[in-house]
């Protein structure tokens, strides 16, 4: 018998071997697998020993009925097969992704005995391509910027603010409600920026006690105080050429505002515990959900520092004040938490589309995210609907007047949106693309979409 005459030592080294193994007779038949082929395919030895190796329905397994029956397999034709990708049907009945390798067996007379095969598991790493593949499909998206999400005139108008920002040295200040994505917007004038490829330090101000918060910005020297125990360099020094993002300015201690404003005066630091100055080269951008002019106001913040880092001001729009970008934000927050769930939800419902458009947002950006994230949880069914969503939510908009436009669909948004800086600019189109934060041809493109005839003398409604 062919398997009788394999060393005897084969057995023990191929069932050490992860990959799978398979070697079939002249006709096809399976001779003898190894333990790996086994958990791979779920079949048992039992189960492929005397079978066809077609048995596993490879999509790539070639049958060719040569005259007189000479070949019946093109590997006997070709003789070799080196690392082609393919499927097998599992005994379940599920498909996995392997990678192939085969080739003929002569015994000692040349003669050919059969072929060995030999089958890598690669559904893993698939898999992963996969959703690199949809990640690298989400940052192409031409719905945001460096990562923030949204089209509407407000996120557009804040995108070339970032833009023309990125190009100057001068303090930036963000202002934002708590969960509206300031950091991010931070990071986007870093990247967009000469000093893009330096550090991109953040601090929290309001994180930190003053005694940690001033060593944690401009640094210490040994012995500065108790636990000193060595120079320490502060994220000032350790932003050198790139940008500090000063997060929740607003909660910054008078003492240390003094500080800062020589930093943005005179671009030097003292390390805590030295008087020996530092000369720095940093872009500082602030941020904070609080109101300065209030704060300056109280006596709880130096007006001078105010009108310092108040240079180029960006204000981050509440989500509630751009509700037509909530579909756009739902769908890829839905896409993420899919990609890490790995649950069969297929989308998201109308009606649940439509609580998420009633619905104020308080939390802004990262209250969606949460939403989704607790939606995936509770979701047993094929779409998310209403009662997927946290109870909150839903209250709300049960107890609410939908707003018009939450039953409209993305694209009768953008009419309606369009139409209402038409009229606004008097039909001119120019003066449109102005409102709304895009360029002319944008407005012209749309207009065509829409059926948008100003020549017919349209009623803009």
């Amino acid at each position: 018998m062919f398997e009788q005459e394999l060393n005897s030592y084969w057995k023990i080294v191929v069932d050490t071997i992860q990959d799978g193994i398979m070697i079939v007779d002249r006709g096809g038949t399976i001779v003898s697998v190894n333990k790996a082929l086994e958990k791979i395919t779920g079949y048992s030895r039992d189960e492929m020993l005397g079978k066809p190796c077609t048995v596993l329905n490879c999509d790539i397994c070639e049958i060719v009925l040569e005259k007189e029956g000479e070949f019946w397999c093109r590997l006997f034709k070709t003789g070799t097969l080196d690392l082609r990708e393919c499927t097998f049907t599992k005994k379940d009945g599920g498909q996995i992704q392997v990678l192939k390798n085969a080739s003929l067996l002569h015994d000692t007379r040349g003669n050919v005995m059969g072929a060995v095969e030999t089958v890598t598991d690669i559904s893993e790493l698939v898999e992963k391509d996969n959703k690199i593949a949809q990640l690298q499909q989400e940052l192409r998206s031409e719905n945001g910027f460096k990562g923030i999400l949204g089209n509407s005139p407000g996120m557009q108008r804040m995108f070339d603010l970032i833009l023309n920002a990125a190009q100057s040295d001068a303090p930036v200040i963000i202002f934002g409600e708590s969960g509206t994505g300031k950091e991010m917007v931070a990071k986007a004038i870093h990247e967009s920026g000469a000093r893009k490829n330096k550090p991109f330090i953040k601090v929290n101000c309001a994180a930190l006690n003053e005694s940690l918060l001033e060593s944690e910005l401009f640094g210490h020297v040994k012995g500065a105080f108790t636990g000193a125990f060595q120079n320490r360099e502060g994220r000032f020094e350790a932003a050198r050429g790139g940008t500090i993002f000063l997060d929740e300015i607003g909660d910054l201690p008078l003492s240390t505002q003094v500080k800062l404003l020589r930093v943005l005066e005179d671009t030097v630091i003292e390390r805590v515990g030295d008087n020996r100055p530092i000369k720095v080269d940093v872009r500082i951008v602030s941020a904070t959900n609080k109101n300065l002019k209030q704060l300056v106001a109280d006596g709880s913040f130096r007006e001078d520092l105010y009108y310092r880092i108040n240079v180029i001001p960006i204000t981050v729009p509440a989500l509630r004040e751009r509700a037509e970008d909530i579909p756009i934000l739902a769908d890829v927050f839905f896409q993420r938490i899919k990609l890490k769930s790995n649950k069969k939800i297929q989308g998201i419902s109308n009606n649940a589309m439509r609580v998420l458009m009633n619905y104020s947002w308080p939390g802004n950006v990262r209250e969606l995210k949460s939403a989704f994230e607790y939606a995936f949880v509770t979701c047993q069914e094929s779409l998310i609907m209403p009662e997927h969503l946290p109870a909150n939510i839903v209250r709300e908009e049960k107890t609410s007047n939908p707003a018009a436009a939450a039953s409209l669909s993305r694209e009768e948004i953008k009419k309606q949106r369009l139409l209402k800086a038409l009229e606004q600019a008097g039909g001119n189109q120019t003066e449109a693309a102005a409102i709304l934060g895009v360029s002319r041809v944008t407005v012209w493109n749309q207009m065509k979409r829409f059926g948008v005839n100003l020549k017919r003398g349209l009623t803009f409604n």
